[in-house]
């Protein structure tokens, strides 16, 4: 199933019938957005009600094929969001009433245009909105497959300049504990890091989300703007950016710093190297009953391995 374009048909038309029937509920989830992203442009304040959430967009041809997607309702009360608690069903529960508007993104270090934006400025620096679909791998064992909304990284790295010691692109996750009940334990090292090597932010597959399914994100979702590195596990998509750093170093990222025997840098999805607790080479797509072997880089190695040529993939896991 491909969603058409904002305004060619409705959203009820090309979508199952209890999936956007949830879309009730999606709209409660993302309470205090105040904010109608259309073409890049936002209205609203940041005290008012949701006014909509429709996306315009385009549609990419760096969409994985052949795919029968996760429905919303999964997607979005089945989440890992640490920051909102461990569960699985934590970040639909505790992330109603998180506020995602006015929101601010810094983006420093080894750039020649260093300065905040908003999520509407993000996405600006590209000239529109891109569904992808693509799939999510969790090291749990569990896919999905979703209809991302977003614009490519590369656009956000070009516009602002990086010199040439930039090497490496850190982002960092809001870190309000009052918002974020699972802030409040010391299961993770807190706010939330990730890190990327510059050739991986560049990718044409890296994608900042602002939306699924034709709309914003939901909160327990990543809202307002999340990663997605599709060829990595879901733990590297991190999520609700507040900071885009520049640097010279390898930045530490949250769970290679909680559990290093576990958890490298890199995380590329490789089901010949076991997870100490759990084996990776089979999955369960949500929805299904039957597992699927896992595919190397998650089935995205024609577009990515040449980023590791050399590597051992064991020792640089």
């Amino acid at each position: 199933m491909l969603i058409k374009k904002s305004g060619e048909i409705p959203y009820s038309e090309v979508t199952p019938k209890s999936v956007y029937l949830n879309r009730r509920d999606f709209m409660k989830a993302a309470g205090g957005v105040g904010v109608v992203l259309a073409a890049g442009r936002a209205v609203a304040g940041p005290d008012s009600a949701l006014a909509g959430t429709k996306l315009q967009y385009t549609k990419s041809d760096l969409s994985t094929q052949g795919e029968t997607l996760t429905p919303l309702k999964d997607i979005t009360t089945y989440n890992n969001f640490y920051e909102f608690g461990t569960e699985k069903e934590d970040p639909h529960q505790n992330a109603k009433d998180f506020r995602t508007h006015p929101w601010k993104i810094s983006v420093e270090g080894h750039v020649k245009k260093s300065m905040s934006y908003d999520v509407e400025s993000i996405i600006k620096m590209h000239p529109s909105l891109e569904e992808r679909i693509y799939r999510l791998r969790c090291v749990e064992a569990w896919s999905m497959v979703i209809p991302w909304i977003g614009i490519p990284l590369a656009s956000v790295v070009k516009a602002v300049e990086p010199t040439s010691k930039a090497k490496y692109v850190a982002f960092q996750t809001l870190h309000d504990p009052r918002q974020m009940p699972g802030q409040q334990r010391s299961v993770l090292q807190w706010p939330y890091v990730e890190g990327l090597r510059m050739d991986e932010a560049i990718h044409p597959l890296t994608l900042p989300a602002v939306g699924l399914y034709g709309e914003t994100l939901p909160n327990q979702n990543g809202a307002p703007l999340r990663l997605v590195v599709p060829w990595k596990y879901g733990f590297k998509s991190i999520k609700s950016i507040v900071k885009i750093r520049f640097v010279e170093s390898q930045p530490p990222t949250s769970w290679n710093l909680s559990a290093p025997q576990e958890y490298g840098f890199y995380s590329n999805v490789n089901p010949d190297v076991e997870h100490p607790r759990w084996s990776q080479a089979k999955e369960r797509r949500i929805g299904e009953f039957f597992k699927r072997k896992t595919l190397m880089f998650n089935g995205y190695g024609d577009q990515v391995a040449s980023l590791y040529s050399g590597m051992d993939l064991r020792k640089n896991y």
